[in-house]
């Protein structure tokens, strides 16, 4: 009797599985979005590790989430400086081995922000926008980087981890758009356009 086919790696692991399952469903803003969507999906169905199990850059790519908090009625995003990167960017962090994605998102806000996420409506639990990119500094690795959407009211959120940010600041879509990239995510021009291309079509 011939020998059972070997079993893909995505098909053996439920988290690989959902991860994938995730990346598919994300409808790509623009060709780079595109390219980053292709690579993560790639990886992701390689079989290569997706966690980090060390500090900061073992294995040289993993999953993060991010998450960019929105207070809606004022069309404002929450930017944190991150003491790391030396750059404002979303909050976030990396998932944990096992763990799903939108639960880091849950996790790391209440971490970071000392609040409870609540999924914005435009997107829900699911990301809006997925990133492949080089850190700075020592131990460079390559973060595969979801992003989700968050609501809340800006005076929802009073304290932060001051291990992790300098600073908190909500700025309005068009401030952060006229902010020096070099300042920010070097990603967060794009996300921006892409959140007012998804409100148009609500």
């Amino acid at each position: 009797m011939p020998a059972d086919p070997p079993q893909h790696p995505s098909h053996r692991d439920p988290v690989r599985t959902r991860l994938l399952d995730t990346l598919h469903a994300l409808e790509p803003w623009d060709d780079q979005e595109r390219a980053h969507l292709k690579t993560a999906s790639q990886w992701a169905d390689s079989g290569a590790p997706l966690h980090r199990t060390r500090k900061p850059d073992v294995p040289a790519m993993h999953l993060v989430s991010y998450f960019a908090v929105q207070d809606e009625a004022r069309q404002e995003l929450l930017l944190v400086a991150h003491r790391k990167a030396g750059l404002w960017l979303p909050a976030g962090g990396h998932v944990e081995p096992g763990e799903d994605p939108w639960n880091t998102v849950v996790r790391e806000s209440r971490e970071e922000l000392h609040t409870d996420a609540a999924a914005s409506p435009l997107a829900g639990e699911q990301p809006l926008f997925v990133t492949v990119t080089p850190t700075r500094g020592p131990g460079s690795h390559t973060d595969v980087s979801l992003w989700y959407l968050l609501s809340a009211d800006r005076n929802s959120i009073t304290s932060y981890d001051e291990r992790e940010f300098d600073g908190i600041r909500w700025l309005t879509e068009k401030q952060v758009l006229i902010e020096p990239s070099t300042r920010l995510d070097p990603h967060m021009h794009r996300f921006i356009r892409k959140l007012q291309h998804r409100r148009s079509q609500c």
